[in-house]
């Protein structure tokens, strides 16, 4: 059973629904330890303090925010309760707007919303309203120790958060320069042929993390002993732009 993180309230007007809040996404990658190279046993990670001359846990430590040099103002977890701001306990929806307008680079994370038993109705009004008109709810809201921006859009049944950067967080592209080039009016029908060739509907459930699993067997070499052989990668040769466009959408119509 799913446990949830957040407790409070979707705000817009007047209108007040008590929610939960949910991770919605999760990564499991292998993991690794740090080894002493010496003899291949964890080392134990200690703090030490040079004004003590002692070592201790993260136990004995507390947060603290550096006011001037070496002056620190501490802050415990009541201290974050009482920030004086309303999206500590709602998603504070801002305003309304067509998600095509958000640029992608903005999302990071994923959060799933469901009403509290008093807030059922309340809830699917707004979710259903969303779907009809095609708008997302632009919102504020506080969590880990900071207000995320959010894009608070219908999911099927329930709702879901998008958090996405604030524009300053996005860093400015003018410095790339890829130069510019001219094409022809061919090669430019034999691109457009090699992504209709492609294209298909998206299914996520069709892709896999392969070098988790590459990685997983090379783990398991090393603990038989085998020998591990490096894959061959292709040479990539741009010799014949319109070759190389026209032999692709060849390959693409074999494979299906």
């Amino acid at each position: 059973m799913a446990k949830s993180f957040w407790k409070g309230a979707i705000s817009f007007g007047l209108v007040a629904i008590p929610v939960k809040m949910y991770v919605a996404t999760e990564t499991r990658p292998l993991s690794f330890h740090l080894l002493h190279k010496k003899c291949l046993t964890r080392p134990k990670q200690v703090l030490h303090c040079d004004v003590d001359s002692e070592y201790f846990g993260l136990k004995d430590t507390v947060r603290g925010y550096e006011v001037s040099k070496d002056q620190y103002v501490v802050l415990d977890e009541s201290d974050f309760e009482k920030v004086p701001i309303k999206t500590s306990h709602a998603i504070d929806i801002q305003c309304f707007i067509d998600s095509k307008e958000i640029d992608p680079v903005y999302y990071y994370g994923s959060h799933y919303i469901e009403p509290e038993e008093l807030g059922v109705k309340p809830f699917q009004l707004l979710r259903q309203a969303l779907e009809k008109t095609g708008k997302v709810g632009i919102a504020k809201v506080v969590f880990q120790h900071r207000e995320h921006l959010g894009c608070l859009r219908p999911l099927d049944n329930i709702m879901a958060l998008h958090t996405i950067h604030y524009a300053n967080e996005i860093l400015p592209q003018e410095e790339f320069t890829p130069g510019e080039t001219k094409t022809t009016a061919a090669e430019m029908d034999m691109a457009i042929s090699l992504i209709k060739a492609m294209a298909k509907s998206f299914k996520p459930g069709e892709y896999q993390d392969e070098y988790q699993e590459a990685l997983k067997k090379l783990v398991e070499a090393k603990v038989k002993g085998e020998k591990i052989v490096v894959p061959s990668v292709a040479k990539v040769e741009m010799a014949d732009l319109m070759a190389a466009l026209r032999a692709s959408v060849e390959q693409v119509k074999v494979k299906r």
